[in-house]
């Protein structure tokens, strides 16, 4: 096997170069504070950043609360979350913008994943076209 099959693939790499990661709790408040839509299998905060921060590619945070479960079922949501923003930001999303995923109690983790796709696509659309 040389590996063609994995780059004729539509799907990005599984490190995407344009994605980072939220990790201060500041710019999880920031996105708390702008738009957001929610969709059957998850919510999503979305934030356009001021010209005076970092303006490049598009930084995605995820969040689950307890109300999604316990540890097990909060970070299989979180890692569904994670899979859908990979695929569907690079193309969808808007660099110089901020994303929150917020995981949904008995919704993110038990969806089809296909229909996952289709909500974050939905949001987005939705999203981008208020803002």
């Amino acid at each position: 096997m040389d590996g063609t099959n994995a780059r004729q693939r539509d799907t990005p790499p599984a490190v995407s170069v344009c994605l980072t990661v939220l990790q201060n709790r500041s710019d999880f408040l920031l996105a708390a504070r702008a738009e957001r839509q929610g969709t059957r299998g998850m919510m999503v905060q979305a934030r356009k950043r001021r010209a005076d921060e970092l303006p490049v590619g598009i930084r995605v945070g995820f969040t689950c609360s307890k109300k999604v479960g316990n540890a097990v079922a909060r970070n299989r949501a979180k890692r569904r979350l994670r899979e859908v923003a990979r695929m569907i930001l690079p193309i969808h999303g808007r660099a110089g913008w901020d994303y929150v995923l917020i995981g949904r109690a008995n919704a993110t983790a038990e969806r089809p994943f296909e229909d996952l796709k289709t909500d974050l696509i939905y949001a987005l659309k939705k999203l981008h076209q208020e803002g």
